[in-house]
């Protein structure tokens, strides 16, 4: 069974407070695509759930990325089946790959690294998410009002109207914002992460 384990623990945990119980409630929330199975503490400052799609951790690393205070680790590859209720009980390679990724993650650009099969396929999802929390990690206050808006469907104009500021300066907080770029990139991260997933189901029939 392939799957997705993404494995994140918090930055300097022995120093603050313990963001644990936020971003437990923010990674199970189901609007972002329900998780295969539910994220839960898997030691001190670390979490880790098991997801089958590549929206659904796109979403989550985007909110991990904004909330700057996680090392992320993802794994790409097949866990044991029938998967246990509780995501602390799962086994297989995904749950290796992903503890490998969250421990390379420290010393890696966005603190992020992904680890999976096949390698190549990996490597190149951690680039394009690299090249993505640049633009996500550069944005100011104003240019995520607008990103979020544009999220929540606004048009040009109504976020305009809602912000109480001129069209063309939603466009200028947009581009500053790199919103069109971010979109695309995340767009292609979903594509590759689930070509990833089909490509090992297939390998292993």
């Amino acid at each position: 069974m392939a799957v997705i384990v993404l494995t994140v623990d918090q930055r300097g945990s022995q120093t603050g407070p313990d963001l644990v119980p936020d971003v437990l409630e923010t990674l199970n929330e189901p609007g972002t695509g329900r998780p295969l199975r539910g994220f839960e503490r898997t030691a001190g400052d670390e979490v880790q759930g098991v997801l089958d799609n590549g929206p659904a951790l796109i979403a989550r690393v985007e909110a991990l990325l904004r909330a700057d205070a996680w090392n992320i680790g993802i794994g790409i590859g097949t866990v044991e089946s029938p998967l246990p209720t509780s995501t602390r009980a799962g086994r297989g390679e995904a749950f290796v790959q992903a503890r490998q990724a969250v421990t390379r993650a420290k010393q890696q650009p966005s603190r992020i690294s992904v680890v999976g099969a096949p390698d190549y396929r990996a490597e190149q999802i951690e680039t394009v998410l690299w090249l993505w929390a640049g633009v996500l990690t550069r944005r100011s206050v104003r240019g995520w009002e607008v990103a979020d808006l544009f999220a929540a469907g606004l048009t040009h104009a109504e976020a305009a109207q809602h912000l109480g500021i001129s069209k063309s300066a939603v466009s200028q907080r947009a581009q500053a914002a790199g919103v069109i770029e971010a979109d695309r990139a995340r767009q292609l991260l979903e594509a590759m992460v689930d070509q990833s997933l089909v490509t090992m189901k297939e390998t292993r029939r």
